[in-house]
């Protein structure tokens, strides 16, 4: 998903946007283009819970990000940046019932205008949905070049003051990873899935996560994999130690809805403790398996 900054009152006035759930309309130049939000699952494995949710842009009869954002133009990129980050926030406040869930949305740097600003413009939609700002998590790209670096280490820097979370995404995929991740001091950081696929069968990949894992632990980064689809995959990443993961082997992105999660025996062999919003409808005994798994069903909105 892309989210940017412009001036506040003028886009909140130009993409007819508002604090009451309202579907953003007018975004492109003058066009009606409707869009919704799609929520993809965060799995903290060894606290048994669904840690946050990834916001998705989608079109309202399911439409794929691609097909929605090929709409957008250069002129009205920040505005349709604003209202993707207003829109996944209102959708969060009515769907997230437990108050430790992160909301995870994408931001484009080079969609940024006035960071202080325009972040507050996200805070007041936040406070309106009854979220706290350290339950929302802006993505950075790694994929995309940054052409002033040190603005965005700046917008990191404001957010961070404000309290909420940053996030580097696609990281190991795109430029100057290493430079960038001790440029921007982000929170998080997010392993690209290009570095994930068929780990478990490649002993090159495995070294180079490896060096992640051990990198961002001794700068106080914690560290998210992505897109993972197979059990073998989670499994060597898991060994590894990390413990936060989003894939379609957890949880497909649901739209308008928090999907089914499922949560699989540790490498231990143990199951992790339920958190207080999942309920286990499934435990299988034995061996780690594609069976052994926690089918967590999402609450009612």
């Amino acid at each position: 998903m892309m989210t940017g900054w412009g001036p506040p009152q003028a886009d909140m006035e130009m993409a007819g946007l508002g604090f009451a759930g309202q579907t953003p309309r007018g975004v492109i130049d003058g066009s009606d283009l409707v869009f919704t939000m799609a929520f993809q699952p965060i799995v903290e494995l060894h606290g048994g819970k669904v840690w946050g949710y990834e916001a998705l842009v989608r079109g309202e009869n399911g439409e794929s990000a691609s097909s929605i954002l090929s709409r957008v133009s250069a002129q009205t990129l920040y505005r349709f940046d604003q209202a993707c980050r207003i829109k996944a926030i209102e959708m969060a406040g009515r769907l997230f019932r437990d108050t430790d869930t992160k909301l995870s949305i994408n931001v484009l740097p080079n969609a940024v205008f006035d960071p202080v600003a325009n972040l507050h413009v996200s805070l007041k939609a936040a406070t309106a949905a009854g979220l706290r700002p350290d339950q929302i998590v802006f993505e950075f790209t790694e994929s995309e070049r940054i052409p002033e670096p040190r603005f965005a280490a700046e917008i990191m820097s404001r957010y961070r003051d404000l309290g909420v979370l940053t996030a580097l995404d696609d990281f190991g995929s795109g430029y100057s990873g290493l430079l960038r991740l001790a440029s921007l001091h982000p929170d998080l950081v997010k392993i690209d899935m290009g570095l994930i696929r068929d780990i478990h069968e490649d002993s090159r990949r495995q070294a180079i996560v490896s060096a992640i894992v051990g990198l961002t632990r001794q700068l106080g980064i914690t560290l998210i994999a992505e897109g993972i689809q197979s059990e073998d995959e989670y499994r060597t990443l898991e060994a590894m130690g990390i413990s936060l993961f989003q894939g379609f082997y957890f949880g497909a992105p649901e739209i308008g809805t928090l999907p089914q999660v499922r949560i699989p025996r540790t490498v231990r062999g143990e199951f992790p403790v339920a958190g207080q919003r999942q309920t286990a409808s499934a435990i299988m005994q034995g061996l780690p398996s594609l069976s052994a798994v926690q089918s967590v069903s999402p609450p009612s909105a």
